[in-house]
């Protein structure tokens, strides 16, 4: 199946799509999603996009906030705002200390954590991590010796976990427990060594424990089975794929961001834009961070 262009190419790095809750304000049921190496994050409603900077340069993703309000994980730190549109948002906690490593991609676990992954400016090999930030904004290393941890999710009993390492070309899933966290993790499918594509970015769990999952430098989104069979293919016209989640009314459209790194000069105009399809499946109301 091929998704159609849902936006305009407004973003250089799009990344981390949300459907935001019902949450009782003027962005309840919209499409949110980050302009990551920009700093901003961007709403769609039926009025049309707009964009909230972070004050910085990194806007790696966005979760709400079980209490009202959201979370916007940044180069080095965490953000909260009590507005859903961000005008209040300040630094709550700054978590990494080298300025050659920034946050890249996360999501909120089952009990309420964040789940922030981190990546070294210059990719070196087993320079990143995956931390978890609690709700009382503790802070624990989950895993180590990663090199651009990417997306997250959960299985819909939540327990498991589903990850990416985008450069080890592979997604794993591990054990997750609200005591202890994650368990090893153990592959869940590996890109063939004839393809082409860097590796998976961004993925999401539907309601059947199905996950979908963006193939960065590959044009297409891959469904898999919780086996690791591959069940379905999107396919996009443009080559570098970043992310993907469920939203819409019924939470059956999967909206697709991209992006317009590494991608040359005057190529690829849609690059950039979030797309979207209809593949059959039914996602969930994304998970708040309870801090």
């Amino acid at each position: 199946m091929k998704a159609a262009q849902h936006t305009e190419p407004l973003s250089f790095h799009a990344e981390g799509p949300v459907w935001w809750p019902d949450d009782g304000s003027a962005l309840a049921n919209s499409l949110r999603w980050v302009d990551l190496t920009r700093g901003r994050v961007l709403t769609l409603t039926a009025a049309g996009v707009s964009h909230a900077d972070v004050g910085g340069p990194v806007a790696a993703f966005l979760r709400p906030r079980a209490g009202g309000g959201a979370a916007v994980v940044t180069e080095h730190g965490l953000s909260l705002s009590r507005d859903p549109a961000l005008s209040d948002l300040r630094p709550a906690l700054s978590v990494l200390d080298d300025p050659g490593v920034r946050f890249n991609e996360g999501g909120a676990s089952p009990t309420g954590s964040l789940l922030c992954g981190s990546m070294r400016y210059d990719q070196a090999h087993g320079g990143a991590v995956l931390l978890e930030v609690t709700p009382e904004l503790e802070v624990r290393t989950v895993r180590r010796g990663l090199t651009v941890s990417n997306g997250i999710d959960w299985s819909p009993d939540g327990t498991l976990a589903y990850h990416n390492d985008t450069p080890a070309r592979r997604t794993t899933v591990s054990p997750w427990d609200p005591e202890t966290g994650l368990g090893e993790p153990r592959t869940l499918f590996a890109l063939d060594e004839r393809d082409g594509a860097i590796g998976p970015d961004g993925l999401c769990v539907d309601s059947e424990g199905r996950v979908w999952t963006a193939i960065y430098g590959g044009s297409r989104v891959e469904c898999r089975e919780p086996s690791g069979r591959l069940a379905e293919v999107v396919e996009l016209p443009v080559t570098n794929v970043t992310a993907c989640a469920f939203g819409g009314e019924r939470l059956d459209e999967l909206f697709i961001t991209t992006t317009r790194e590494n991608v040359p000069a005057g190529s690829q105009p849609q690059a950039g834009a979030v797309f979207t399809v209809k593949p059959g499946a039914v996602g969930r109301p994304v998970r708040p961070f309870a801090g």
